[in-house]
């Protein structure tokens, strides 16, 4: 028994190589395949910044999403570099826009692993707490790579690497415009929207969002910022399974002292 399940284990994970191998990415650009769509935005109405996404890889909201009460958003894929995240908000707090920020985190980069890491594929994107929206996809981000802002007067940008194509930005963008109702929801409809397109061509398997406010204590307990946090760690079907807990009541829950509309 113990022989099948370790042949079983290592005819698995080849198997899953074989798939990742078959993308079109090159040594200068990958230590493991890191396919993500995320998309973050700003409603003007309720003052919520959030975020959601969703990759073929293991818990990606470990590293993706960054958020902070009264500062913005910040998401970090492709050939990640997990401290842009921690960087953004602290050059928000310091008083940048979302662009001067991305602008000062890629010129501080120091690239300290060029031939497998290259800082030429990150892609980053930022809302900052007044509403200002920027992104940047790197030239070596694994094809197909891209983003997509929303048209006023919606704030959001939808953005991703090693997906069906143009298309899942889109269709991503398009299903946030034309989704009513809390923000959280509007950024799971996205993510279905993205789905729907293609999305990350090696499938799926994890999805998380966030949401905080730009006035702090919007969450339900004491001295509490984050208004929702969802994670969904290794699931067939993510998105999914976080539009289920997304739905739930205890998903409506705020301090009331926050602005909301109904």
């Amino acid at each position: 028994m113990l022989r099948f399940k370790v042949s079983f284990s290592l005819a698995f994970i080849a198997a899953q190589i074989a798939g990742a191998q078959t993308q079109p990415v090159t040594p200068d650009t990958l230590k493991w395949p890191t396919g993500t769509f995320s998309i973050i935005a700003y409603d003007s109405a309720t003052g919520d910044i959030g975020g959601a996404v969703q990759s073929r890889v293991f818990s990606v909201g470990n590293g993706v999403l960054w958020a902070e009460s009264a500062v913005g958003i910040a998401t970090t894929q492709a050939i990640v570099d997990v401290s842009y995240g921690p960087q953004a908000l602290a050059l928000l707090r310091q008083g940048l826009t979302a662009e001067q920020a991305i602008k000062q985190v890629l010129a501080n980069d120091p690239d300290p692993d060029p031939a497998r890491w290259t800082k030429d594929g990150r892609q980053f994107a930022i809302i900052d707490a007044k509403g200002n929206v920027f992104s940047h996809t790197g030239p070596k981000a694994s094809t197909w790579a891209g983003g997509k802002y929303c048209s006023a007067p919606h704030t959001c940008t939808a953005q991703g690497n090693i997906l069906a194509g143009q298309g899942v930005v889109d269709s991503m963008v398009a299903a946030f415009e034309r989704t009513p109702g809390r923000l959280h929801l509007r950024l799971v409809a996205a993510l279905e929207g993205g789905q729907r397109a293609g999305g990350d061509t090696r499938g799926q398997q994890s999805a998380a969002l966030i949401i905080v406010n730009v006035k702090k204590g919007c969450g339900i307990w004491l001295n509490n910022d984050v208004i929702l946090r969802l994670q969904v760690d290794d699931s067939p079907e993510p998105i999914k399974e976080l539009r289920r807990l997304a739905e739930r009541p205890e998903a409506q829950r705020r301090n009331t002292s926050c602005r909301v509309t109904p």
